[in-house]
């Protein structure tokens, strides 16, 4: 018989942190699970921690190379038997009746994909700071259920938001088969959202927990010094692809949505396109894409603004949760095993 929940872990370089995700997903007050980690060629001791655990649940998958993280979480998707798919990153961990939880309200809504809030907390410290819809400024205090056009409406680049593309729902694993749904390995960054917007294009019932049972632990590391270029480009691309389909373009306040998330990435790609090459001393090339796009000019004043309401909130308000916000959606974006 078929477990009710699988859980998939991928992982990377993590052995200081994947001894607390596995013991959170073993402690879990539903016992009818299994555990798949797929680890993505680790340079580091994360196999044998993985390995030293002995729970018949649990199973271990080594890629021998650097796949990324979309192909470790497909490839554990592939493994999996349970009747429900749930995510879990390595550095973070659950809650001990997190799954039970959303497996009861997912069967009470007929859900085909269930999130909860998200605790937020930083590397070394004991206790979250805040959780994502404190954040966000939306008041939800009681299950609700998630259009694809709020869906996007409140999840743009850069800018406040719910930002559920960062939440981890746990899904029916019927409904990804169905209709043929795995990560998009040609997108190494923030593949969460871009598979939330397959299954809800698809027509999937999503529906928020707004009691946290997640905690994404925030940690330092070097995916904040990464390139922007790339995840931007990638994420125009991706915008594009979903404006094509048919039930997108029957659906006018959805085009919409997509269409100024779109101008949202774009005017960020031209901003980096001269700011990246600013940081590296390569002035020329900082040069020559200003010529080449001189909507820059606006953006960068509205950047400096930005920059300078931050700092006075942080520094003249005492409002320490604007840089706390900023880099956890960074790091959650930027993840790329």
């Amino acid at each position: 018989m078929n477990p009710k929940i699988s859980v998939i872990i991928p992982a990377y370089n993590t052995e200081a942190y994947i001894g607390k995700a596995i013991e959170s997903v073993l402690e879990q007050t539903l016992n009818d699970i299994e555990v798949i980690i797929v680890d993505d060629g680790s340079s580091d001791k994360t196999v044998e921690v993985a390995k030293s655990f002995t729970d018949q649940r649990l199973k271990v998958i080594v890629n021998q190379q650097n796949l990324g993280a979309a192909a470790a979480r497909n490839c554990a998707l592939r493994a999996a038997q349970g009747e429900w798919i749930a995510v879990l990153d390595s550095d973070d961990w659950y809650a001990p009746e997190r799954l039970e939880k959303l497996l009861s309200l997912a069967n009470e809504t007929d859900a085909d994909m269930i999130a909860d809030d998200v605790h937020l907390i930083n590397d070394g410290e004991t206790s979250p700071w805040s959780t994502l819809i404190k954040e966000s400024g939306e008041r939800i205090d009681k299950i609700r259920q998630i259009d694809i056009v709020y869906f996007v409406e409140t999840d743009v680049f850069g800018q406040p938001g719910l930002h559920l593309g960062l939440s981890k729902p746990i899904f029916k694993r019927e409904f990804l088969v169905k209709h043929g749904i795995e990560y998009d390995e040609s997108i190494r960054m923030g593949q969460d959202f871009w598979l939330d917007m397959k299954c809800l294009i698809k027509g999937a019932r999503f529906f928020l927990e707004p009691k946290p049972y997640y905690f994404y632990r925030s940690r330092p590391g070097s995916l904040v010094h990464q390139s922007l270029l790339p995840r931007l480009n990638q994420y125009c691309k991706a915008t594009n692809s979903f404006m094509q389909e048919e039930v997108v373009k029957r659906n006018p306040a959805l085009v919409r949505a997509l269409s100024h998330n779109l101008a949202v990435y774009k005017k960020n790609l031209a901003y980096y396109k001269v700011v990246e090459p600013l940081k590296q001393g390569e002035w020329l090339t900082a040069l020559a894409e200003m010529v080449r796009n001189f909507y820059f000019f606006y953006y960068f004043i509205f950047q400096i603004n930005k920059i300078i309401e931050r700092r006075i909130q942080y520094y003249v308000m005492g409002n320490k949760s604007v840089f706390h916000i900023s880099y956890n959606l960074q790091k959650k974006r930027n993840t790329n095993n």
